[in-house]
């Protein structure tokens, strides 16, 4: 069969109810983003290879679509919107004397396998605080994180946190090499309890430090879990990790949402740019995070102006697989009136067509064929 009937693999076509629904799941989700005061902005489909270069800590390389421009400068599809939004922000703003708040919808392109079926292309919606390094601002991402899923439809889901900085002061004690630091970050990563310890007891750790790491797989649940991870360590940095956790749960009980949150000291992002509070929503249906988040106060150093981050993103695709799953309607768009017609009635149609739609309904004209003799 010809290829020009069928779409790559990795991306697909979204038609009729489904299109629909997915309209009106992004217009409620734009509407908690604006509540919140923050303004839209639109980047670019392709950029620089730099702006997601590896000192960035973004995809890798083997995963981004390359192209050539006629200049032959290396140009890729965005793979994600941070590092675009950031480069806008460092660009058109000022984040180093003030706060700028802002969100964006769009798709992302990442080229990796589709084993599970995982799709290369995805929608995306999110936001982006600059300037801002409050435990405030963690907490009111975490609270607009709620509010967007719940604005979904979703009841039941949960947002589980997680803190880079904790297991980066606890590295850096460690004093363990670049390689030897990527494997214990992906058997904690994998909650793989035996990797870890064998790792561990290859080190010359000290009792204290050799218990921690050992503990990290198995460190999530609620708010119990943060007097646990401060029990676990003497570490200052790692303590004040800690403490900027339990100060974010306080101004989450403010919110009102701290029933929809917990933590886990294990969870470790690929994206190295993450350096405090990390972030993922869950919720049954689907096996992938439907938002993931996090705090990256050194990413805009690497466009010129050093400011204080943190945002989001929404995986739309995801979000409404799950809501399909758990047979949560969303509402399609109002179905259309059409309106059948015969030349000698144009007039009439045409005004009962447009009268229908100042009312604010949708209406096809459609004139009907005549019979062949």
């Amino acid at each position: 069969m010809q290829r020009i009937f069928h779409t790559p693999e990795g991306v697909r076509d979204i038609y009729n109810g489904e299109c629909s629904q997915k309209r009106n799941l992004q217009e409620k989700i734009q509407r908690v983003f604006r509540s919140y005061g923050y303004e839209n902005i639109e980047t670019p489909t392709f950029e620089f290879f730099e702006v997601f270069s590896r000192e960035v800590g973004t995809i890798p390389s083997k995963d981004l679509y390359k192209f050539f421009d006629r200049e032959g400068n290396t140009l890729v599809l965005r793979p994600d919107f941070t590092p675009s939004v950031s480069r806008a922000c460092a660009t058109y703003f000022s984040p180093d004397t003030e706060v700028v708040s802002l969100c964006y919808t769009g798709n992302t392109f990442i080229n990796n396998s589709s084993f599970r079926g995982r799709l290369k292309e995805t929608t995306q919606m999110g936001v982006e605080r600059y300037g801002d390094e409050s435990a405030d601002a963690d907490a009111e991402l975490l609270a607009m994180t709620v509010e967007c899923l719940k604005a979904a439809g979703l009841k039941d889901f949960q947002v589980s946190v997680g803190q880079v900085d904790y297991f980066k002061s606890l590295l850096k004690e460690a004093g363990m090499d670049e390689q030897e630091e990527e494997h214990l970050r992906s058997l904690i990563s994998q909650k793989n309890y035996f990797g870890v310890e064998d790792l561990v007891q290859e080190q010359k750790l000290s009792p204290e430090l050799a218990r921690v790491f050992m503990e990290l797989p198995q460190l999530f649940g609620s708010s119990e879990v943060l007097q646990k991870a401060r029990e676990l360590t003497s570490n200052e940095n790692a303590l004040k990790a800690v403490a900027r956790l339990e100060e974010i749960y306080e101004i989450l009980k403010l919110y009102g949402y701290e029933k929809y949150i917990s933590f886990d000291f294990g969870m470790l992002s690929k994206y190295r740019y993450y350096t405090g509070i990390i972030f993922q929503a869950y919720t049954y249906g689907t096996g992938e995070p439907l938002i993931k988040g996090g705090r990256y106060n050194a990413l805009m150093q690497h466009f010129g102006k050093p400011a204080a981050a943190i945002g989001f993103a929404i995986v739309v695709d995801s979000l409404l697989l799950a809501l399909s799953r758990q047979k949560i309607d969303l509402p399609a768009e109002e179905p259309v009136t059409v309106i059948t017609y015969r030349k000698e009635n144009r007039e009439e149609a045409v005004r009962d067509a447009q009268r229908l739609r100042r009312e604010g309904r949708s209406v096809a004209l459609r004139l009907e064929k005549e019979a062949k003799e």
